[in-house]
């Protein structure tokens, strides 16, 4: 499986919610259809919303990947505006 390189990365460590959600949902409204967002995040609970909420809002999750003891990385391609 090819590696997907993001076009732009968002690392919104320390944050909490409804914060990591809305971090999240600004940087992916300036981007263009098709281009894909990396976010690094801290916070457990952010790590099932926010996939959940940008589905819900047309998106598509790549890959939600625990990297290590406290961090993730979400990969989300803008496919609505």
């Amino acid at each position: 499986m090819e590696e997907i390189l993001p076009d732009k990365k968002l690392d919104i460590k320390s944050l909490i919610c409804p914060y990591t959600f809305v971090k999240a949902k600004l940087a992916i409204e300036v981007m263009e259809i098709g281009q894909v967002l990396e976010i690094l995040l801290d916070y457990e609970e952010a790590s099932r919303s926010i996939p959940k909420s940008m589905e819900d809002h047309g998106q598509t999750v790549l890959k939600i990947e625990k990297i290590n003891d406290t961090d993730w990385i979400l990969l989300i391609r803008k496919d609505k505006d």
